[in-house]
């Protein structure tokens, strides 16, 4: 029996890996002052330039059940096993709209919150669809994720708090002390939760994190498997990242841009370091 693989929107993938892995993505949706669009219908550039001069942060939606529904119908059509991995259920729900319509259609679908999202997400999504294209059994693509997920660390740099506050997600970053001008704040995310890793005034934060990770990268004994870099509208920074870290992993490091929903809670100037682990 085949696997099919799922996931959303919010995965940070290249165009090719998606076609070459036969890897399904369903699209969360967003609203800019009234009108609701599709994630990925816009560049990430003209999406920021928008939401900054909309009078009112863009609301970000979860596909509805019933989508998940018809498409667990459709992929199993030829009797496919499902696989449906979904970026972190703090952030959106995502996975239970999912899990709701894995139980509805009454196919053989596991959905899985993927504890992550952009390239952390990315890391499980695309060991699970090249096992299965490989005719791995179901059981082994679950192991492997599961591994995965118990082997990654994402790290996100926010260069304003603007959109944290706005979004209601500042709530959710246990320890943080808002209200400093300048602020800059690096966040870890461990156990599905959002947690403040390091923070001050100005970019020079971000560098002082970069050589404290570098350093840390240094000492450890656990070998990379790979290393991802997303950003919003911030290129050059994570260039820079990227030729920090390069010399700790093989594989050359992937650097994308974010997407449009993860984008709306972190603003233009964000980065992300995702480590994936043997």
């Amino acid at each position: 029996m085949s696997i099919k693989v799922v996931t959303d929107s919010t995965i940070s993938i290249s165009p090719n890996l998606i076609k070459e892995l036969a890897i399904t993505i369903v699209p969360l949706s967003f609203m800019i002052d009234g009108v609701i669009y599709t994630d990925g219908e816009m560049s990430l550039l003209e999406y920021l330039d928008r939401s900054e001069n909309s009078s009112k942060l863009p609301k970000t939606s979860q596909p509805p059940v019933g989508v998940f529904d018809a498409l667990y119908n459709e992929l199993s059509e030829d009797g496919s096993s499902i696989i449906s991995i979904h970026l972190s259920q703090t952030l959106s729900g995502t996975v239970e709209a999912a899990r709701q319509g894995a139980m509805i259609s009454g196919k053989d679908v596991t959905v899985i919150d993927s504890t992550f999202t952009d390239q952390g997400l990315a890391f499980q999504v695309v060991e699970a669809a090249r096992l299965a294209k490989l005719g791995a059994t179901k059981e082994e693509v679950l192991e492997a994720i599961n591994h995965i997920q118990e082997n990654t660390e994402l790290y996100c740099g926010v260069a304003t708090l603007d959109n944290l506050i706005k979004g209601g997600r500042i709530g959710r970053v246990t320890g943080l002390i808002g209200g400093l001008l300048d602020m800059h704040l690096v966040l870890q995310m461990k156990d599905s939760n959002l947690l403040p890793f390091k923070k001050g005034r100005g970019s020079k934060t971000f560098k002082k994190f970069i050589e404290e990770l570098s350093n840390n990268l240094a000492e450890s004994t656990r070998k990379i498997k790979e290393i991802g870099i997303s950003h919003a509208e911030a290129l050059p920074l994570a260039q820079s990242i990227c030729a920090a870290l390069q010399k700790f992993v093989e594989k050359p490091i992937t650097i994308l841009e974010t997407n449009t929903v993860i984008a709306t809670h972190t603003g233009r100037g964000a980065f992300a370091v995702m480590i994936n682990y043997e």
